[in-house]
């Protein structure tokens, strides 16, 4: 064995942080923000399951292993709400949390900050696959909510429209149901329509 167990379980307790790390966004029931490690854990199942179902030859277990560390560095980081106007750092914040992790003496992944990388170039298609289903899972829960961080924040349909842009090149079929599902929220008064 590479690591003793002492030092893996030392880093998997150091992850287990994650959980700590709130969102802006509401879980599905709207009783609490979701955490980091939840929003991770449900890009994970994300990813397989568009992956299963795109026609395209995407590497699953590179798409999922990408999707459970894209998040780590918000340990130290924290979560920066997408809507911010203070983004400009955060993927250099959390890259050095990255640096962190990778050199800690507990941790197996060998390529984890190369693939940290990875998913924050968003080059590969997996990458580029991640993107998508991160900014479209929140999407998804903002409407199961009415809105509810959207509201809270005094969100308009214009910021909403200008954060998913890129998808319409990635993933057509998602931006044009993002872009149904923007209307039908500026009509339910979930969005501002600005």
């Amino acid at each position: 064995m590479k690591n003793n167990i002492p030092d893996i379980t030392d880093f998997l307790l150091e992850i287990d942080a994650l959980k700590t790390i709130n969102r802006r966004t509401y879980i599905n029931s709207g009783s609490r923000l979701e955490n980091s490690a939840e929003h991770s854990w449900q890009l994970a199942l994300a990813c397989w399951l568009f992956a299963d179902c795109l026609d395209d030859d995407f590497d699953t277990e590179k798409l999922i292993k990408l999707a459970l560390i894209h998040d780590l560095g918000e340990i130290d980081a924290g979560d920066t709400f997408l809507y911010a106007a203070n983004r400009h750092h955060v993927s250099e914040d959390e890259r050095k949390g990255i640096e962190r992790l990778s050199i800690h003496p507990g941790n197996p992944i060998d390529p984890l900050l190369a693939l940290w990388d990875e998913q924050e170039a968003g080059e590969s298609k997996e990458a580029r696959l991640l993107k998508v289903l991160d900014r479209l899972l929140p999407f998804l829960l903002n409407l199961a909510n009415k809105g509810k961080t959207w509201q809270e924040h005094g969100i308009k349909k214009s910021q909403v429209q200008a954060a998913h842009a890129f998808i319409e090149k990635e993933m057509p079929d998602i931006h044009a149901w993002i872009k149904t599902a923007l209307d039908n929220a500026v009509e339910q008064g979930w969005l501002i329509d600005g």
